[in-house]
């Protein structure tokens, strides 16, 4: 067992390790909510909306953290006002900010004499770089993250299952979408610098959507899809130390390829003579 173990004996990777279980867990609580309210092509639209923000605070020498946050705040404002427009469908409006906010991060990120290592970087991150602060940082996402999704528990169900019923049972719709959408800002924003918009992507939505396949409840699939993320953590890591490959984009294929084998298993399930879903 000593190919599985080693690689954690490295304090690098097992520094990575400890990144991704808590990426895993704060994508859990936010990537549950985006997978029931089809909000994948969203979340897609502000991990890669961050860039504006990213590249303006790397050229001023701020802090990253701070610039990912405005530009993401900007990414929901600028969708939740689109929306509004009833001659517009809400994907017309994440379509056109996407692209805007991109191209604007690209030109800024441009004026850099290091850009295809800046645009690199920030695509895919370097969880072997990560560092004690990063960490806490992630700690406390984790645990900000956690009382969101506790407090708005009530109204994101109303509003992932029946939005008319939310309203009626006076739970405020538009805050609760307002709310919804600072959760996935944080998970973003928290997560982004350490592991790259690729990875905190693939842990939002894969594990979240191969457990929804199979659980019943919204915790069920929250847990589920924390334990998803943990294991292609785990699995990412141990496949790159020994092959040689790119960390963060081997845990984000890992957490795909898990979603496809929970696929193949439903689909599989289902064909069962006398299942009743």
């Amino acid at each position: 067992m000593d190919w599985l173990f080693a690689p954690f004996g490295v304090t690098f990777v097992e520094r990575a390790l400890w990144a991704g279980l808590l990426v895993s867990g704060i994508c859990a609580l936010a990537g549950t909510w985006v997978v029931l309210r089809g909000m994948a092509f969203l979340g897609d639209a502000m991990s890669h909306g961050m860039l504006p923000g990213v590249a303006a605070a790397s050229l001023l020498e701020g802090s990253l953290f701070l610039g990912a946050a405005v530009s993401s705040v900007a990414m929901a404002l600028g969708v939740t006002a689109l929306s509004r427009s009833p001659r517009l469908t809400q994907d017309t409006g994440i379509g056109l900010l996407f692209v805007g906010m991109l191209a604007t991060g690209v030109i800024l990120v441009s004026h850099s004499q290091s850009f295809a290592v800046d645009l690199t970087a920030f695509l895919f991150g370097d969880v072997l770089a990560v560092r004690p602060g990063d960490l806490a940082v992630l700690a406390a996402a984790l645990g900000a993250a956690a009382l969101v999704a506790a407090a708005g528990h009530r109204a994101f169900v109303a509003l992932a299952f029946d939005p008319r019923k939310a309203r009626t049972l006076g739970l405020r719709p538009r805050a609760a979408h307002a709310l919804m959408l600072g959760l996935l800002t944080l998970a973003i924003t928290a997560s982004f610098h350490v592991v790259g918009t690729l990875l905190v992507f693939g842990l939002l939505i894969a594990p979240a959507a191969a457990v929804v396949l199979w659980a019943r409840s919204v915790p069920l699939v929250m847990a589920g899809a924390a334990l998803l993320g943990a294991l292609s953590t785990v699995v990412g890591l141990v496949i790159s130390w020994h092959l040689s490959t790119a960390a963060g984009a081997t845990i984000a294929a890992t957490a795909v390829a898990l979603f496809f084998l929970s696929a193949l298993a439903a689909g599989l399930r289902d064909r069962r003579p006398g299942f009743a879903s």
